[in-house]
């Protein structure tokens, strides 16, 4: 069974994506922010992480320049999730390690076919 981890620092957003990677047969976990997304990490890799961009504290780029430092850490494919639509965002994030990336509000349509793209038919 494939492992998610889902880094959000808002509850709703964390439980619509569990409900919908639930019912594509992945096992889920959850941090609510980017320090405690790192910490399982370090002791569970997962096999992919939808990341929220925009979070207080540790934001999603500093989570994934972290992530990608660590042992093991090229291996989770990452998906990332902004409101922001600006074309140089997206690229920064794909800069710094991330797979692919979806804008929020997401459906059930669009986080399938997000992680579809990444290899997690």
């Amino acid at each position: 069974m494939r492992h998610v981890l889902i880094v959000d620092d808002s509850s709703v957003i964390r439980k619509v994506a569990r409900r919908i990677l639930q019912t594509q047969g992945f096992e889920i976990i959850e941090a609510e922010s980017g320090e405690s997304g790192l910490d399982i990490c370090g002791q569970f890799m997962p096999d992919a992480i939808l990341l929220d961009w925009n979070m207080p504290g540790m934001d999603g780029y500093d989570f994934l320049r972290s992530l990608r430092a660590m042992e093991d850490g090229d291996r989770p494919k990452v998906i990332f999730c902004t409101t922001e639509n600006d074309v140089a965002h997206i690229a920064r994030a794909m800069r710094a390690g991330a797979d692919e990336f979806m804008m929020k509000p997401f459906d059930r349509q669009i986080i399938i076919s997000k992680f579809e793209a990444i290899g997690f038919a």
